[in-house]
């Protein structure tokens, strides 16, 4: 088939999955920052071209396509190819569990998994009163429906503070002002030119007067106390750093490389968290693949591991006890 004859939808995203195959686009060479597979890319770049809803393909599959919009079409899937440029990057839009953020190069695509936990709310029983560390329970009197947070901001008591460190376009601040309405958060990063884009994303969403960006090496310019602290931190190491593909070396490196075993931001982070947290303060950190190198720099930490689309042991939670 070719461009010229795929005149439906369902058409363009099976001749373009096609070409990005062709082209040697794999999960593991290529995609990753928002699709895993030639098909679910093609879809979501065709759909974006069209100005169509990016999560009806099924709706839409068999919409006719002018030559016109192929040819748009055409245009943003042979950059793609031709550059290798990340698909968001080409978009300047990525999506997040159901929401849309700005993205441009100064920033790395939004993709954590933390974002998973505040939308399933597995955090929520950890906004909660306190009780026996580690692996802290949620109090028997806490609600058995949303977070602590919730019920504590209702009747007029202190208001949680929940930090993102690292937060890059600012996606996970705003997904945790959104779970917990009644909760403020500070957005922190030392770039920049992060903060800029986490600006427009917070503005997007309208939520100024909750949000507060933060220019800090690590925690040094956060206020604190946090009940809560969300950190995806640059932890890819070294020679994962040296063999990453294309894409994801257009990224910011600033935001990925983690040091020889990817623990150079976390060993800071350690050493500062406890005096950054609330007497009963959680911190959730991402750690990708690193497990490994995790439990071989810090052999004396029991850290509660979350169950992700990734598996049980890329994101995990440490108390302020623990890391005081």
């Amino acid at each position: 088939m070719s461009t010229a004859q795929a005149t439906t939808v369902i058409a363009l995203v099976e001749y373009w999955a096609d070409r990005l195959e062709a082209a040697g686009l794999t999960q593991a060479d290529g995609f990753g920052q928002g699709t895993l597979t030639a098909f679910d890319e093609a879809a979501w770049l065709v759909l974006w071209a069209l100005r169509l809803p990016l999560d009806e393909l099924d709706e839409e599959e068999n919409t006719p396509v002018t030559p016109t919009d192929a040819a748009k079409v055409a245009l943003l899937l042979e950059a793609r190819i031709n550059t290798r440029r990340p698909a968001a990057y080409l978009t300047r839009e990525a999506w997040l569990q159901g929401v849309p953020f700005y993205v441009d190069e100064r920033v790395i695509i939004p993709r954590s998994l933390i974002a998973e936990l505040l939308v399933d709310e597995s955090i929520d029983p950890w906004l909660s009163e306190p009780s026996a560390a580690p692996g802290r329970p949620q109090q028997a009197n806490a609600p058995s429906g949303g977070s602590a947070a919730h019920e504590v901001a209702s009747v007029g008591a202190p208001v949680f503070r929940v930090l993102d460190l690292c937060t890059g376009n600012g996606s996970l601040a705003i997904l945790a002002a959104m779970a917990w309405p009644e909760v403020l958060v500070d957005a922190a990063d030392i770039s920049t030119e992060a903060l800029a884009v986490a600006r427009i994303n917070v503005d997007v969403h309208e939520l100024q007067a909750r949000i507060t960006l933060i220019a800090s090496d690590g925690l040094a310019a956060c206020p604190g106390p946090y009940d809560l602290i969300l950190c995806n931190p640059p932890y890819v190491n070294a020679a994962t750093m040296a063999a990453l593909p294309a894409e994801f070396r257009a990224e910011p490196a600033l935001a990925l490389a983690g040091g020889e075993d990817g623990m150079d931001f976390i060993r800071s982070l350690f050493l500062n968290a406890a005096g950054h947290m609330s007497e009963n303060g959680v911190l959730v950190l991402e750690i990708g693949n690193e497990r490994e190198n995790f439990e071989r720099a810090f052999p004396h930490l029991e850290p509660l591991w979350f169950e992700t689309s990734a598996g049980p042991d890329q994101v995990l939670l440490l108390t302020r006890q623990q890391l005081a």
